[in-house]
């Protein structure tokens, strides 16, 4: 228990450095990679710092990895926003390397195909011409390299990512950028507790634009302004988490998990905002039989709002739902109804992910 209080404490002064180093930064850099990967953490509303154990680990907290079971574990999730405007796709592998160490990479896009460019609709004469309009992307892309080990400490694991972001639209901006994320997770009689420093060394995004002169041009009559070359910069966010798992007549199980984002840009419309730490707590329970079929629920996203009668404020939460079928360890499948975080008049997506597992052949 001391050791992680340790962990926990490097990462809480690290994250305090980097925010008063960078304290202009923006909010919401690369918040794709704030979405969630595998339907149940999604079901689970995000709780899963100090349960996940998978090959979505890398994501969640990449110290889970060393609880892979199999050899090998790959997952793949689709899901769609805005009535399919927004696509978002994931795709991940783990493999153990030995008993105490495991390796794992992840892909991530979030994009939105097919955007009509409508900057050339109206020539130099003023006449519309609609094959004029062409049509481009905006999308993020994170790659994620993960390594976790046990450590001496019974019961202690870490793991670490080195991530790569590109965000790209069309043919006028692209950047690239590059992060690192740790993690811990310890299991004390019965307990599990996790943390989770995302961008812990800040990630640093550099934005360049090539805009042809009539964009420009365009831009200008109609009084844009004109982006230039420049650094976008994430903080570092912090998760911490514990949870317990009961078992009932070896048939039942109940997993429970609580867990809190601590966000360090500044003052955010949460459950406990502050300038510049502001905490998102979130609940996650998982009901299984057999280790065969699981039901998950999860409430989070608090947020405080005006009520549309009155002068008074009130808040709100996310509730998310969702079940999953394991086929012998092999094959998982898992549903979750749940939305891309607001609480606004958007629709709740459905999203599925699959999980199998392969074991090497003895002999």
């Amino acid at each position: 228990m001391i050791a992680m209080k340790h962990l926990i404490a490097v990462m809480i002064v690290a994250l305090m450095a980097m925010q008063g180093a960078f304290a202009q930064a923006p909010k919401y850099s690369n918040e794709f990679l704030s979405i969630g990967v595998g339907a149940r953490g999604l079901a689970m509303s995000k709780a899963q710092v100090s349960s996940v154990n998978d090959v979505t680990s890398a994501y969640w907290n990449p110290a889970g990895l060393t609880g892979i079971r199999q050899d090998l574990q790959v997952a793949g999730q689709h899901a769609e926003y805005f009535a399919g405007i927004a696509k978002y796709d994931y795709v991940g592998l783990a493999t153990k390397i030995d008993s105490n160490s495991a390796f794992g990479l992840s892909f991530i896009r979030f994009g939105v195909d097919d955007i009509p460019n409508t900057t050339d609709l109206i020539d130099q004469n003023g006449i519309v011409n609609y094959d004029r309009i062409t049509s481009f992307s905006a999308a993020d892309y994170a790659f994620m390299a993960s390594y976790a080990r046990k450590l001496g400490v019974p019961g202690l694991s870490v793991g670490g990512n080195a991530k790569v972001v590109y965000r790209q639209i069309g043919d006028m901006a692209q950047s690239g950028g590059f992060g690192l994320d740790v993690g811990a997770q310890y299991e004390y009689k019965g307990w599990r507790f996790g943390a989770m420093g995302h961008d812990i060394t800040s990630t640093f995004n550099a934005w360049s634009f090539s805009l042809d002169s009539n964009t420009v041009a365009v831009f200008e009559a109609t009084d844009n302004e004109i982006p230039q070359n420049g650094l976008e910069i994430t903080l570092p966010k912090l998760v911490l988490g514990a949870s317990r798992e009961w078992i009932f007549k070896d048939r039942i199980g109940v997993l429970a998990e609580v867990s809190m984002d601590i966000t360090t840009d500044g003052k955010r419309n949460v459950l406990i905002p502050g300038d510049p730490l502001s905490i998102d707590p979130n609940l996650g329970v998982e009901l299984d039989y057999a280790d065969i079929v699981y039901l998950r629920f999860g409430i989070g996203n608090f947020q405080r709002i005006k009520a549309e009668v009155g002068n008074y404020y009130e808040y709100t939460f996310q509730p998310n739902f969702g079940v999953g079928v394991h086929i012998k360890e092999t094959v998982s499948v898992d549903y979750a109804l749940t939305d891309i975080g607001d609480q606004s008049i958007a629709l709740y997506s459905n999203v599925i992910s699959l999980r199998v597992a392969i074991n090497k052949k003895s002999g």
